[in-house]
């Protein structure tokens, strides 16, 4: 058997079609195409689509597709097993979390700004009752103060704070003050003037080096980088760091299944040391530390916020393009549109998830 024809036999379960006439099929360019990803699977697949090997009109269509097939379990190359023994036998080191700011969170304020709108905020939105990516978001962090029930006076602390624009948020409408830690120096450059005049200390700072005693705390979008081998020692950071009536609220891309590494491609050229947490394994490391107060999932909002982020680079691209490449604008639209089919597939969900030290005499009431 040929490897085009090993390959089209593999899609079939998928039905989509080498060089077939339909929007999710796939057009070849190179035929190395077909042994690249004999070769390396998801890792050579993403590599050949930026390298320009094959297109498909529907990218993000197709890609659910191959993952509602589960083709992906089934096309294991060596590349998949390395990524998950070093996940499994190594911890995070200290200088990786700052590799992640320099390679993913510095690529660009400009780059930040077309894509996530008037809040920087990179991260899922909350679509319910929302008209659009901007009321969506700040429904999102109201969502979170909300469920913290955050009140003039308090002291809360953002594990990742990303540009800021959570505590900014809460600092404006709630009257919290705090603190926030980011690996990226982008990122707190534009968090410090975002927030310049609140009560609101942005901290260049891994999230094991965080200190103090607050109120609430709570996490947007980081855990995704902490790694399996850390997740025990971030829930005791955590908790050391939370009043004993206090309420910590985590905000976290969640996988069906328990994994110990992310996806080959993403993890080479999106978020390095990157994996998803299961539900197994986030209850694991919460034992004895933690009651869990309520378990959200609106994970199907997340591929309506990255079809928004999609639409938002195109649209900027004839400004984006004097900076980016057209390799890297390939490679980006290949990561918005594989996570893109990883929630529409529900392969992905989207978890916030609300944690009390002892819990809440009288129980919790869960805002949605």
């Amino acid at each position: 058997m040929t490897p085009r024809d090993r390959i089209q036999h593999l899609l079939e379960a998928a039905d989509v079609r080498l060089d077939g006439s339909r929007a999710w099929d796939i057009r070849v360019h190179d035929e190395s195409f077909l042994h690249r990803v004999l070769a390396h699977g998801s890792l050579g697949l993403g590599e050949c689509y930026m390298d320009g090997n094959w297109d498909c009109v529907e990218l993000d269509s197709m890609l659910c597709r191959l993952l509602d097939a589960h083709l992906d379990r089934r096309v294991r190359a060596l590349d998949d097993y390395w990524y998950a023994a070093r996940a499994r036998l190594f911890n995070l080191p200290k200088r990786r979390p700052f590799e992640i700011g320099r390679r993913h969170y510095d690529l660009g304020n400009d780059l930040y700004r077309a894509m996530l709108g008037r809040r920087l905020v990179y991260s899922c939105a909350y679509w319910r009752q929302a008209r659009d990516l901007d009321e969506a978001q700040e429904h999102k962090l109201d969502l979170v103060c909300r469920k913290l029930g955050l009140g003039s006076g308090m002291q809360v602390l953002d594990l990742g704070c990303g540009w800021g624009e959570a505590l900014q948020f809460a600092a404006g409408r709630y009257g919290v003050s705090g603190a926030g830690v980011t690996v990226s120096e982008q990122q707190v450059e534009f968090a410090r003037e975002l927030c310049r005049g609140l009560p609101i200390d942005i901290r260049l700072q891994d999230y094991r080096e965080a200190a103090g005693r607050f109120d609430r705390v709570f996490s947007i979008g980081m855990f995704e980088h902490v790694g399996v081998a850390n997740y025990r020692r971030y829930f005791e950071l955590a908790r050391s760091c939370l009043a004993g009536d206090g309420l910590f609220l985590l905000h976290t891309i969640g996988s069906d299944e328990s994994v110990h590494a992310k996806d080959p491609w993403i993890g080479k050229y999106i978020f390095p040391n990157s994996m998803l947490p299961s539900a197994a394994q986030i209850t694991a490391a919460i034992e004895d530390l933690f009651i869990i107060e309520d378990w959200h999932n609106f994970g199907a909002d997340y591929d309506r916020t990255l079809i928004a982020w999609r639409d938002n680079v195109e649209r900027a691209w004839p400004a984006l393009g004097e900076r980016y490449d057209e390799r890297f604008r390939r490679m980006w639209r290949y990561y918005l549109s594989i996570s893109m089919a990883s929630f529409r597939a529900r392969r992905s969900q989207l978890w916030q998830i609300v944690l009390s030290p002892r819990g809440l005499r009288g129980g919790y009431i869960a805002p949605r």
